[in-house]
């Protein structure tokens, strides 16, 4: 099995950034223009973007529609695009400013019959399960409340509903660069082992990924470790290259 690298683009009034476990005090301006960044990741062969609107989450409704707007028409990227989804109407935007995919996790958990008819709505395959966890607990509201579920039930009762693919950040590795949490991940694909797990927070170096690729897990989202230099898109180009 070949392991899928998505890179990460974070908007906040526009811009590239990169925070850590999620503290928008701890905001680091990468880009000026993520069109750019995401050519960029075109260009080093990479075929999936996870972009996310940071001002959205903060917001609760869709921000920076015009940023994957503009990716969407001048990259070919497959956008999957999350952050302060709340409304049909928010989808719809997203939509139609070119994602393929939509993440929804808080949703998921304060109002499952709003992401149920999501999937009723435009298919389970444009539907990601943002799964983000801290103890093995599920996090919500830019990972400021516990909600007190069980990460492996929240994923079974969501498979049932026809959703397959899975993000889940292990909170406290988010941009800090020491290494994905692959116990968590193991686990994941023992109790839920038809999900098509994304793995994401803590990567910082190509032998993560490498590792990640050991225990089974299909994709990875590398961030900040691309803007920091800890992996290069030469040694991306490459990994890929060995893949195909």
């Amino acid at each position: 099995m070949s392991i899928k690298i998505i890179p990460a683009i974070d908007i906040i009034d526009g811009k590239c950034v990169r925070l850590s476990q999620g503290d928008y005090t701890r905001k680091i301006i990468y880009n000026e223009d993520p069109l750019e960044v995401a050519k960029m990741f075109e260009d080093a062969g990479l075929r999936q973007l996870h972009l996310v609107d940071l001002d959205g989450a903060k917001a609760h409704h869709i921000v920076n529609y015009k940023v994957l707007e503009r990716i969407a028409l001048n990259t070919k990227l497959v956008i999957d695009f999350g952050g302060g989804l709340k409304s049909d109407k928010d989808l719809e935007i997203a939509f139609e400013a070119g994602a393929a995919m939509i993440t929804g996790g808080s949703i998921a958990v304060k109002s499952p019959e709003t992401m149920i008819s999501w999937i009723e709505n435009f298919g389970s395959d444009r539907i990601i399960l943002g799964a983000d966890v801290s103890d093995r607990k599920i996090a919500v509201s830019g990972w400021k409340e516990d909600s007190g579920l069980d990460l492996f039930s929240f994923i079974s009762k969501w498979q049932k509903k026809g959703i397959d693919k899975v993000i889940s950040t292990e909170i406290s590795r988010d941009g800090m660069l020491q290494g994905p949490a692959i116990q968590l991940y193991q686990e994941m694909l023992q109790h839920n082992p038809d999900i098509y797990l994304i793995a994401s927070g803590g990567v910082g170096s190509a032998q993560d990924v490498l590792d990640l690729e050991k225990i089974g897990v299909p994709a990875v989202i590398v961030g900040k470790a691309i803007y920091e230099g800890k992996i290069s898109l030469d040694a991306i180009r490459k990994i890929n290259t060995l893949k195909r």
